[in-house]
């Protein structure tokens, strides 16, 4: 009963587990009034104690101390050592969590403890239900596989880094756990009936020991557990050796991964364990640099940029974990330090917060109020984030907003104890009496973080803001007629009344529009500043008639959201940005006003045109997508959407400034689907194995999963509104079944299950959008085939059964995901069809017939107009003729079949002299200019038209082409 008072629901807890008389006679007033106030707290303990009835009768016959909490490991050892199956152990990991956290709610809840004891032993806890769990499981692979060995004999052990706040021993009720898993050594199981090697013993270990702590049951879950901080995230191996991984720190290490590592611990410390040591040398390097390393600053003013602009995209308002003031600026604070200087000074390399903050003020780096109004700040934030999650065990550092909760924290606030042994511990009081006085003395905290922040990391400095706004606000402010509006507009323009009528309208009811809407006072302050300001330069733009529709309706977006109006205030160089890219982009303007996160872009304008390389698309959005909670697919899937957006953005933004020629433009369009693809496949994939595992004949990291792009896609020519025209393949024997899940099924039904799921998130409308359409049409027998094919399936079709338009399609196709033997046995096929003899009579008849039928649905019928695409002597044309040539002669010679590009398929033609260079040289020109025209038109929201008296010559000489190929 979620409304009863705690007093009711302790009564019902003893009706619900029928207590003896003898337990109730040891029932104390001071014990029921210690069990009634931390019901009260939390909701959490409630639930454990319901379900929990032996602990519940326990606590009333000896009521919990602190000193009850402590000596995990050994306790739960003991417990799982006569366990005989993994269910036992789900069953009994999942008890002890919830029964020693409710045991930490209760010491918090009555003050028993001070905050640092209560996160160090939640800490504790989570270490000894993961290193538990490990042992237990390693003993069970053992027998089933053999003990891991290196080539000495030696047993090699699992190590496992616990990172974040679990590294640095400072975890919260609620926390995820980030986790590395490593091994020392290569070799190979010993001691079974068949060996196999360490790597893949040790990443079924790993894989079992994430299930068993974050997969849900009907006890709960142990801890969600995270792994993407592991080198490659997502996409690499889920263990490495410590070879491995000293590589890649070496050679591809970024700066948030050398952030993440400060905190990195090696649980279940062992002074017998010769490897744990080799390890902490081995990483030490990366993480500390010999000299003093100034350029830490920039990269961690970087990562808060991001935060802030993560804040933003959520929607996270009162967050005392990445808001201003809040507890992730003073971590960056202290590591700002460990960062610059604990390569020379070792003291400042160990991973607890609050051990670094009063060295920072020994060391003279920060003075000695400072460093106290850090550490006091950070425990009180702390304490705050621990009795949220305490309520209900719910991940969540965002203040409550129902009085029931709010009054948890007042109580919980305004008197607490901090400190650690030896040092001693004393209980810290507050002035709070209500939720008002608890928000002062939370701000106070807050605004001394966020000075000390701002003065070692906080942002450069802001430009000055334009004088003489006085007319603009009246324009703002007023209601101007048509001549004191003209006297505000350029002097060298004529302007008659009916020319800027509808200028006034359309400012008017932006006007009425910002008066409706709820904006509160801070937002209507800063409207009242930005407009004068946006005014001013919109009007000193030439077109300042389309200019002034299109930011009015980006501003409109925003209005509720202040923050964004805050950035164009406070950037004049963003807004500046803004009005250059929405004077000579629709596009742009429609996908800000669409997503007015993409604001958020035009803060850094080296970062706005700095575009990645092609092969970094990947990384960049692995890195964009470690910043989510990984179990929460909706929002994963949104973050794919707004890191589309952006990437999207940037390369329109790039194109406009003529800093992309169309062929780059179209790269990078390219690359980045492929990139989404990437990560659009490994999260169905992880969906699926979670439930019915892998299918038993994959090794190793193999999946055996092809995607194919057709079209653009395959021809890497995509354009800003593409969709994708993808063909899914498969290699997997026909009695295949999945092992390792849930539930086992059939492989051949895992994979139709994966592709189903695959275009279920590329087709799910998130708040972002959708991904792309996609088009399956090209598989094969079309709409009525299967949704995935075997590659043998595959071959036979193209071999046997694809119809001319179908070999066409298969010109402008390649691999775009898959494992690289898979990707080179499609390569094979896709050559040896291309290269098949054929009836060159029939092959022209096909494709002449083939384009006459599309000409004739098509095709423009206004004789005034070009339509680049579909017109004679346009795009289609030129395709046509390019797949036309790789079928007519690459059965003479099978290198012309290499490349699904039309421009490198033209070289490759003139190369090999099927046609002259001059013709090769003109269609490409040709070919370029009209996707170019295409790519400024969809910029500028325009359909793929121009007049009839442009590209003639172009033109005349594709359907000259034409002719002299297909007529007979």
């Amino acid at each position: 009963m979620p409304n009863s008072t705690a007093q009711e629901k302790f009564y019902q807890l003893l009706q619900r587990h029928l207590l003896e008389p003898d337990c109730l006679a040891t029932l104390t007033p001071q014990t029921e009034n210690a069990l009634i106030y931390a019901i009260k707290q939390s909701d959490f303990l409630y639930s454990c104690l319901q379900k929990q009835g032996d602990f519940f009768r326990q606590i009333l016959q000896q009521p919990i101390q602190f000193a009850d909490c402590q000596h995990y490991l050994t306790r739960l050892q003991n417990q799982l050592d006569n366990l005989t199956d993994e269910n036992q152990l789900y069953q009994q990991l999942r008890l002890f969590r919830h029964r020693e956290l409710a045991k930490l709610s209760y010491c918090q809840s009555l003050n028993l403890a001070s905050v640092e004891q209560i996160f160090i032993r939640l800490s504790e806890l989570a270490e000894a239900c993961i290193i538990a769990c490990r042992d237990w499981l390693y003993q069970q692979l053992c027998q089933q596989f053999g003990t891991p060995t290196n080539a000495q004999g030696i047993a090699q052990p699992l190590l496992i880094l616990g990172m974040g706040k679990l590294g640095g021993k400072e975890l919260n009720f609620s926390s995820d756990i980030d986790l590395i898993f490593t091994y020392p050594e290569t070799g190979e199981t010993q001691g079974a009936r068949r060996s196999i090697d360490n790597q893949k013993f040790f990443t079924k270990l790993g894989q079992r020991l994430i299930n068993a702590l974050d997969q849900r049951t009907p006890d709960g879950f142990v801890y969600r557990t995270d792994m993407r901080l592991r080198p490659f995230g997502d996409s690499g191996a889920l263990v490495l050796s410590f070879n491995a991984m000293e590589t890649y720190y070496q050679e591809q290490g970024r700066d948030w991964e050398r952030y993440a590592m400060i905190k990195a611990r090696i649980l279940g410390e062992d002074a017998n364990c010769p490897y744990q040591p080799q390890l902490r040398q081995l990483l030490r390097p990366f993480i500390y640099r010999r000299y003093i390393d100034f350029s830490a600053i920039q990269a961690l003013r970087d990562m808060k940029s991001k935060i802030e602009r993560e804040i933003r995209r959520r929607g996270l308002t009162d967050n005392i974990k990445l808001g201003a003031g809040g507890i992730r600026e003073i971590e960056f604070i202290a590591q700002v330090f460990q960062l610059i200087r604990g390569g020379r000074e070792v003291s400042l390399q160990q991973q607890s917060i609050l051990a670094i903050l009063p060295l920072l003020s020994k060391l003279g780096l920060l003075s000695q109020e400072e460093s106290q109004q850090l550490q006091q700040a950070y425990l009180f934030l702390r304490h705050v984030e621990n009795v949220l999650q305490a309520i209900n065990d719910q991940q969540t550092q965002t203040l409550p907003s129902n009085p029931q909760d709010q009054q948890r924290l007042v109580r919980a606030c305004a008197k607490f104890k901090q400190g650690n042994e030896p040092q001693g511990i004393i209980e810290q009081q507050y002035p709070i009496a209500d939720w008002q006085s608890f928000y002062q003395v939370l701000q106070q905290h807050q605004q001394k973080v966020r000075s000390v922040f701002d003065q070692l990391i906080g942002n450069e400095p802001q430009q000055p803001v334009p004088d003489n706004l006085a007319p603009w606000q009246d324009m703002f402010e007023e209601e101007l007629d048509p001549q004191q509006f003209i006297q505000l507009l350029p002097a060298d323009e004529p302007q008659q009344d009916e020319d800027i009528q509808p200028l006034l309208n359309r400012l008017h009811q932006f006007k009425q529009e910002s008066e409706r809407r709820p904006m509160g006072n801070r937002g209507r302050e800063v409207l009242n500043q930005l407009m004068p300001k946006l005014l001013q330069q919109i009007f000193s733009h030439k077109n300042y008639r389309t200019l002034l529709p299109r930011i009015l309706t980006i501003i409109e977006k925003t209005l509720t959201r202040t923050t964004y109006l805050e950035l164009l205030l406070e950037n004049p160089a963003a807004l500046h940005r803004l009005l250059q890219l929405c004077a000579k982009s629709q596009l742009i303007a429609e996908q800000v006003a669409r997503h007015p996160i993409l604001l958020d872009e035009l803060l850094d304008q080296k970062a706005l045109l700095n575009l990645p390389t092609f092969e970094q698309y990947p990384a960049e959005l692995q890195q964009y997508l470690l910043r989510l909670p990984q179990d929460d697919e909706e929002q994963f899937i949104d973050a794919l959407r707004q890191f589309k957006n952006a990437a999207l953005f940037h390369v329109a933004c790039a194109d406009i400034l003529a800093i992309l020629p169309v062929m780059k433009v179209s790269d990078h369009l390219t690359f980045l689907a492929e990139a989404i693809i990437e990560a659009v496949v490994n999260l169905a994939w992880q969906q699926l194995s979670q439930r019915y595992g892998v299918p038993d004949h994959l090794v190793d990291n193999q999946r055996q999963f092809l995607v194919i792009g057709y079209g653009k896609l395959g021809g890497i020519e995509l354009g800003y509104k593409s969709d994708l025209d993808l063909v899914f393949l498969y290699n997997a024997p026909a009695d295949g079944q999945t092992v390792g899940g849930k539930k086992s099924i059939d492989s051949s039904q895992f994979y139709l299950r994966l592709a189903k799921k695959i275009i279920s998130i590329f087709n799910i409308n998130t708040s972002a959008g959708v991904l792309y359409e996609v088009d399956m049409r090209l598989r094969p027998s079309g709409e009525s085939g299967l949704l995935v094919s075997t590659i043998n399936a595959f071959e036979h079709y193209q071999r046997h059964e694809a119809w001319t338009w179908e070999n066409q399609a298969l010109v402008r196709s390649r691999a775009v995901y898959g494992d690289a033997e898979l990707r080179q046995r499609f390569e094979q096929i896709r050559t040896a069809v291309l290269a098949m003899p054929r009836d060159q009579s029939k092959l022209k008849q096909d494709v002449r017939e083939m384009r006459e039928k599309m000409y004739q649905h098509l095709a423009s019928k206004d004789q005034s107009q070009f339509n680049l695409k579909k017109d004679q002597g346009g795009i289609t044309d030129i395709e046509f003729i390019a797949q036309y040539l790789v079928l007519a002669h690459s059965p003479q010679n099978p290198s012309l079949a290499q490349w699904s590009d039309n421009v490198r398929i033209f070289d490759i033609m003139a190369q090999y002299q099927v046609i002259i260079p001059d013709c090769a040289e003109k269609l490409k020109e040709c070919y370029t200019s009209l996707r170019n025209q295409i790519h400024h038109l969809n910029l500028l929201g325009l359909p793929s038209i121009v007049s009839a008296d442009q590209f003639v010559w172009q033109r005349d000489f594709i359907q000259q082409l034409w002719q002299q190929l297909f007529n007979e």
